[in-house]
């Protein structure tokens, strides 16, 4: 695999715990029974079947998945994969590449309170979202965007969202980046969906739950 990237969501409101349940690691069933709702533990059991799916079509079977110290999930037993996951709502995402990648999904709630951009976004981009002509849709951009770096970065709490600025004009890129970090940005629906990493990609792929089963 070279200059790989792909990236994959799955509506996962009616997942069947029953069926999914069993298909999980015993590592990733101890996440899932942390969880007290039915919903959370759908989000945490189809984030981890779709990741699964998407490395089997790329060949990548029986994956040792473990953490590093910053809470980051990694493959141990291949070299040359990533692959990042994200949920909201009734949606879970996964992004998987030959190189470092972070994958944001967001449900793009019209009553989001600004003001969290206005604490912790750089003012350029809270400036931004105050002139658009939709200032939630346009605080999402910027939201998953961001999330996405810092799970590219993979530093958890270490780097908070007014460490870096966003710029979104003709390209979106990271303002002083020295790493040639490339995004992409879709509309899911009612969601928005965002990876940081190494290679733009124009696709994104819906997976159904009979593909997770």
């Amino acid at each position: 695999m070279t200059d790989m990237i792909k990236i994959a969501y799955c509506n996962v409101e009616n997942l069947d715990l029953n069926k999914a349940y069993p298909l999980v690691s015993a590592k990733r069933k101890e996440k899932i029974d942390f969880y007290r709702f039915n919903k959370d533990k759908r989000l945490s059991c189809g984030a981890y079947l779709l990741a699964e799916k998407m490395l089997a079509e790329e060949g990548i079977v029986n994956p040792n998945f473990e953490t590093h110290k910053f809470g980051k999930t990694y493959i141990s037993n291949y070299e040359n994969i990533y692959f990042n996951i994200s949920h909201s709502k009734n949606m879970v995402s996964c992004a998987v590449s030959d190189a470092e990648i972070g994958c944001d999904i967001e449900f793009n709630d019209p009553q989001i309170d600004l003001n969290i951009a206005k604490n912790y976004f750089f003012n350029s981009e809270y400036e931004n979202i105050k002139r658009s002509k939709n200032p939630s849709n346009e605080f999402f951009k910027y939201w998953v965007l961001k999330e996405s770096y810092m799970k590219y970065c993979g530093l958890g709490f270490r780097l908070e969202l007014s460490d870096f600025e966003i710029v979104i004009d003709s390209e979106i890129r990271l303002k002083n980046d020295i790493h040639n970090i490339k995004f992409n940005l879709f509309d899911v629906g009612r969601y928005k969906l965002a990876t940081a990493g190494h290679f733009k990609t124009k696709e994104v792929n819906e997976y159904s739950l009979e593909d997770l089963y």
